[in-house]
């Protein structure tokens, strides 16, 4: 399976992984910014963070280090499968670090906290779709992916899987490690994982449509 056929090509994919276009540029920060807004609805529910954050608080507690330490390790260690995956760093890759980080920080400052038990199932539902399709469209870019991402992306591209199927056992794998390593899962936790792949699949197809 080509690259793209796991991520079309659209009219704002990029000539290189480095390349300044503006409107590849345009659309990757608007969808890392679209991801940035939906993890901090999802942060703000209080229903169970994604299952990395849940895998980096179970190292963190068995390590004695802080939670961002963990995760930043976690980053580091998913790169190194990047290699025999035959992936590259490229400008979305820098983009993911910052654009996501700046967003989710103004998103928990700014959104209104849910108080009813509905509103906070209608904060997960709503930053599952804007972290899925943010993922999604900021990958057509071809500028390069996050670290967990990027995973995703390689193994679709060298064992000719779905993306569903495979971002489905990645997230359910990492929520079954941080659990057992002490990480608190809860029942947003569970949402995501089974979700949020299907939902990236989805975009991507609707996406290849389009462009097509």
């Amino acid at each position: 399976m080509s690259k793209f056929k796991v991520l079309p090509q659209t009219p704002w994919t990029a000539m290189s992984l480095w390349s300044l276009e503006w409107r590849s540029l345009a659309m990757l920060c608007m969808s890392l910014t679209i991801v940035g807004i939906g993890e901090g609805l999802l942060l703000l529910s209080d229903l169970g963070s994604a299952p990395w954050t849940i895998l980096s608080q179970g190292i963190s507690l068995q390590c004695g280090i802080s939670v961002g330490w963990a995760s930043f390790f976690i980053s580091v260690i998913v790169m190194l499968f990047w290699f025999p995956l035959k992936l590259h760093m490229g400008l979305g890759t820098i983009l993911n670090i910052v654009v996501i980080a700046i967003f989710l920080g103004v998103t928990v400052k700014t959104a209104p906290l849910p108080v009813s038990l509905w509103s906070r199932f209608a904060y997960v539902l709503l930053g599952i779709f804007c972290f899925g399709v943010g993922s999604a469209i900021y990958l057509t870019c071809h500028q390069g992916a996050g670290p967990r991402d990027g995973l995703m992306v390689g193994l679709c591209q060298r064992f000719h899987w779905k993306v569903g199927i495979v971002r489905t056992c990645i997230e359910v794998t990492v929520c079954f490690l941080g659990f057992c390593l002490g990480g608190t899962v809860g029942v947003g936790t569970l949402i995501f994982a089974l979700s949020i792949g299907w939902t990236v699949q989805f975009t991507l197809a609707q996406v290849a449509r389009f462009s097509r």
